[in-house]
């Protein structure tokens, strides 16, 4: 047990003295918005100390809508004080639909694409462990009805 702890106490200091040197975080990113409930899981990656791409597979589950997706976003980041970072860009999303009608009908589906903004802020704790709350407005392109939609989520991510 002692061996375990040491370990894991070794794993968690040099974790904190290479922290200046974590270029990427996985984790998950939840809301909820105007589609319905969305849960991703979130991959970052920084591109230089200013630039990051993120990429989230997921899903959104709506009132009689379920949408399987991809989105590819570019991120500019500001370093703020504190550990916090502020972050905007944008990008885009790629996927399926399908929706089920009232009493037994059989339902349809379809194709999703559209066109994504992102802004939020990130606070990175010494050990690694990153919290974010962001905003996605979105124009569908191609979808299930609706044009415009958006998201307010929270993020819990690991970098590494």
């Amino acid at each position: 047990m002692k061996r375990l702890y040491f370990g894991l106490l070794f794993v968690l200091c040099t974790n904190l003295l290479n922290a200046q040197d974590q270029q990427n975080a996985i984790g998950v990113r939840s809301g909820a918005g105007s589609d319905g409930i969305e849960t991703e899981i979130s991959f970052q990656h920084y591109l230089t100390d200013i630039n990051r791409a993120e990429f989230d597979l997921g899903v959104i589950r709506g009132n009689q809508y379920q949408a399987f997706n991809i989105a590819g976003l570019y991120h500019w980041v500001w370093k703020l004080d504190y550990g916090f970072d502020l972050f905007g860009g944008g990008g885009g999303r790629i996927g399926t639909w399908s929706d089920s009608k009232p009493n037994n009908e059989k339902g349809s589906g379809g194709f999703l694409l559209a066109v994504a903004g992102h802004v939020g802020v990130d606070y990175t704790f010494p050990v690694g462990v990153q919290l974010g709350l962001d905003y996605m407005p979105q124009i569908n392109l191609i979808n299930h009805g609706d044009a415009l939609a958006s998201t307010v989520a929270i993020s819990v991510r690991y970098r590494f």
